[in-house]
């Protein structure tokens, strides 16, 4: 009895930690020792499942999940610890954090030069009521191509918000005794 358990524990042993090896050695196996070790981990899986109704996926786990969905055409039915909904709702995370990956820009320095933005600065600090298209001008001037959008980015810092003004209750009762005077003597 014990060198039967001990033959099925040897049989069912992987034989490394990794994946592709693991692969790789199951290819010398027969495919007896296959569905055995199948029949061993699908049980497993089903122990998991009554026991653990949340079990814990690293993301690691959830990428090898996604990554092998992807190469099982039944996957949805192969699937035993996760939903498919949450299997699907990994493979978009992945595929978003993959692409917010490869647009971020290579580096943080700007494609501009440090005189251009000390320039640009000094030109909006000095020159309060210029705008950026002003200030584009003015660069495009000393041989600078600056685009408006670059140095609306540097402008926005610097500028203060502008003070709203009066209202236009405000400006009628100041200014009610002269427009009186001009509908009057229009002479239409």
């Amino acid at each position: 009895m014990d060198v039967l358990h001990s033959r099925f524990l040897q049989w069912t042993k992987p034989l490394s930690t990794s994946l592709l090896l693991e692969t790789l050695a199951d290819l010398g196996r027969s495919k007896s020792q296959l569905i055995a070790e199948n029949a061993l981990l699908r049980q497993q899986l089903l122990i998991l499942h009554r026991q653990a109704k949340r079990p814990a996926c690293s993301k690691a786990d959830r990428m090898l999940l996604v990554l092998l969905a992807r190469l099982v055409r039944t996957w949805e039915q192969a699937l035993v610890i996760v939903q498919p909904d949450t299997l699907l709702r990994w493979h978009r995370e992945l595929f978003r954090l993959l692409w917010k990956r490869r647009s971020k820009a290579a580096s943080h320095t700007p494609k501009i030069a440090a005189e251009t933005i000390g320039l640009i600065k000094a030109m909006a600090a000095m020159n309060r009521l210029w705008g950026a298209e002003r200030i584009r001008g003015e660069l495009l001037k000393l041989g600078m191509h600056v685009c408006k959008r670059t140095v609306q980015k540097y402008v926005r810092h610097f500028h203060a918000p502008r003070p709203g003004g009066q209202k236009w209750v405000t400006f009628l009762h100041n200014h009610a005794g002269q427009i009186w005077a001009c509908d009057a003597l229009s002479g239409d």
